[in-house]
């Protein structure tokens, strides 16, 4: 587990509610969706688009900026039926700061 903020203000979010963190030369995007945190590889699997540069749709999907792929932050799983998936990671916002587990 690392930390990797101590507070949500202390991560700077676009206006899409993504965040782009590098955490052991792994680039990884934060997104704030309402009141809940996901965490996933900032590449997207299908042609390497920067996701930090996507967005996230009504039903919370991120969506890659070049193909608009889009995929599940809850299992990274791909909805338009192809086999690609999104590396996600579990986060934590915890009294004594956020947290990844990698």
């Amino acid at each position: 587990m690392i930390k990797i903020a101590n507070t949500l203000q202390e991560i700077h979010f676009n206006g899409e509610g993504i965040a782009l963190i590098e955490l052991a030369e792994r680039k990884i995007c934060i997104i704030k969706k309402g009141n809940d945190l996901y965490a996933c590889t900032a590449s997207c699997p299908h042609a390497s688009g920067n996701l930090s540069e996507g967005y996230i749709d009504d039903l919370g999907n991120i969506v890659c900026p070049i193909h608009q792929y889009k995929f599940c932050l809850k299992n990274g799983r791909h909805l338009g039926g192809e086999d690609y998936f999104l590396k996600t990671y579990p986060i934590k916002n915890k009294k004594d700061g956020i947290f990844l587990i990698i």
